[in-house]
């Protein structure tokens, strides 16, 4: 598998034309946009908005949903595969450098961008109104980056970047609502396999569940389900899985005369001061001082 580590060898080894700067390149692509490596990883952040014909796209672990205009996001050193692409109409893949956004804003910004980390059929489907805005954008990066770049030019190409990723994070929300009407509520899968993984018993043999292993049952990344069960209920996977936990831990704890140990025992905690801290975090007091005040 190729690694590339400089732009410049990418588009060498691709027949495109050198970059205008050894931290970023814009490849304007029709018809066919393959990579000659056919399977790669790069030092680069890349954003891309295609519309597939035929070929494939993979990264992460599945293939790229192509049955419309899509933005996919990628950060360095994700695997990335792409063979025999070709596109109905236009499109453009944006590379950059994450030593571009040194000293700017963006370089800490763009790390709460979670779709960097989303799978490729959770790509981002834009509406015709969508995909102008983008185009937009990417115009304007484009007029600047061939125009004879000077002091302000990283500035205005970073600052357009910036409109471009918040622009996805806003319809990454619509996406995520649009969806979900269409779908069903995710929490409720959410807390279906939530339940089920307890009445499995693989509590016990597993311990606790956690949000990669929800999201793996549930056919998406951790960072795009949490994305969605944040827009329905205001709390992270982790958070739901927390409730979860202590909503069976307080029925428990009223119906039974096993011991605080036996039922975090039970609930797939091994360490039972976590335990207990947990449970005096959302309830307000030990999981003791409970079972005192509550016992039937």
């Amino acid at each position: 598998m190729k690694h590339f580590d400089s732009l410049s060898e990418m588009h060498r080894i691709n027949g495109f034309e050198a970059p205008e700067n050894p931290m970023m390149s814009l490849i304007r692509c029709a018809g066919n946009c393959s990579i000659a490596e056919t399977e790669f990883t790069s030092d680069f952040y890349m954003i891309g908005l295609k519309r597939m014909k035929s070929g494939v796209i993979v990264y992460g672990r599945t293939k790229y949903d192509s049955d419309s205009g899509s933005m996919y996001f990628m950060k360095p050193n994700q695997v990335i595969e792409m063979k025999d692409v070709q596109l109905e109409e236009d499109g453009f893949a944006l590379f950059f450098h994450p030593d571009l956004l040194n000293g700017h804003p963006l370089h800490n910004d763009i790390q709460k961008y979670n779709y960097f980390e989303y799978e490729t059929r959770e790509a981002l489907h834009l509406s015709p109104r969508e995909e102008q805005i983008i185009w937009e954008l990417y115009g304007k990066i484009e007029t600047e980056y061939f125009n004879n770049q000077d002091e302000y030019s990283r500035e205005i190409i970073l600052g357009h970047i910036d409109s471009i990723l918040k622009y996805a994070q806003r319809f990454y929300k619509r996406q995520f609502i649009n969806r979900n009407e269409l779908s069903g509520k995710t929490v409720s899968k959410f807390n279906d396999r939530l339940r089920a993984y307890f009445g499995s018993g693989d509590l016990q043999q597993q311990g606790l569940p956690t949000v990669k292993s929800m999201a793996d049952q549930l056919n998406v990344s951790p960072r795009y389900l949490s994305d969605l069960l944040k827009q329905e209920t205001g709390k992270t996977g982790i958070e739901l899985i927390h409730i979860f936990l202590i909503s069976e831990a307080k029925h428990l704890l009223t119906q039974t005369n096993t011991t605080v140990a036996e039922i975090g025992y039970t609930l797939g905690f091994e360490n039972m001061p976590y335990f207990s801290r947990l449970f005096k975090r959302e309830v307000g007091m030990s999981p003791n001082q409970y079972k005192k005040q509550n016992l039937v």
